[in-house]
């Protein structure tokens, strides 16, 4: 009897590493963003970040999708809410989205890119790669602004070698069609165009971290890729 009990005991301490709940967790990409990115104004399904998980899912990809954006938010705010939601969720890819508003509220250009900087840096440090997502002010803030604004990012880049996407909004800001009647967010088709400026790069850093536990596509196309 008692050799039973031990051999029950033994078994019982095995099969501890074979329950479904004790397996890890599929790989996390964050995206830490303002109301583009939290998809202000268009059904949540609309936005570019929930047609992401469509995609990933369809291209066979095993990452979550943990959406960290809030409306409204600048970098200063990104940069403070940015620890926790690392040590939350020790994501493998953190997608920046933010300065939009910084650039609207008059914000120091400078304040943005040494925000701006570290986070990638934070974002790295926690084991991160990181893609940063590059946009242009309306142009009614004249060109001079404009450009500088736009230049952070390309600074931002240069200074971290982080992946950028110079535009988000390429395809998007000048065509009325796939904006919102604000003239500053994308509407239902805006997201979709967002999302294949956004996807080439960031396939890219999936496919440069390895394609380790990526299952089969399914056979339902990709919306709005080429």
């Amino acid at each position: 009897m008692r050799w039973l009990l031990s051999w029950i005991l033994v078994s019982g301490i095995g099969l501890l590493g074979i329950i479904p709940g004790a397996s890890a967790a599929p790989p996390a990409i964050l995206v830490v963003g303002d109301s583009i990115s939290t998809g202000y104004g268009v059904a949540v399904e609309e936005g570019w970040v929930a047609k992401l998980r469509t995609r990933l899912e369809s291209r066979g990809y095993p990452h979550r999708v943990v959406n960290a954006s809030v409306s409204g938010d600048t970098t200063s705010g990104g940069l403070a809410r940015l620890p926790d939601a690392l040590a939350a969720h020790e994501p493998a890819v953190v997608i920046i989205e933010l300065g939009g508003n910084d650039g609207l509220r008059g914000q120091p250009l400078s304040a943005m890119a040494d925000n701006l900087t570290a986070m990638v840096e934070r974002a790295r440090a926690a084991g991160a790669r990181v893609l940063l997502l590059g946009l242009r002010l309306p142009p009614n803030y004249g060109p001079a602004y404009t450009e500088r604004f736009a230049d952070v990012y390309r600074k931002v880049a240069e200074r971290t070698g982080v992946e950028l996407v110079p535009q988000i909004l390429d395809g998007v800001g000048e065509r009325r069609d796939r904006m919102q009647e604000d003239g500053i967010h994308p509407n239902a088709a805006g997201h979709s165009r967002i999302l294949d400026n956004v996807w080439p790069h960031l396939r890219s850093l999936l496919e440069g971290a390895g394609a380790a536990g990526r299952r089969p596509p399914s056979p339902a196309p990709a919306e709005g890729e080429p």
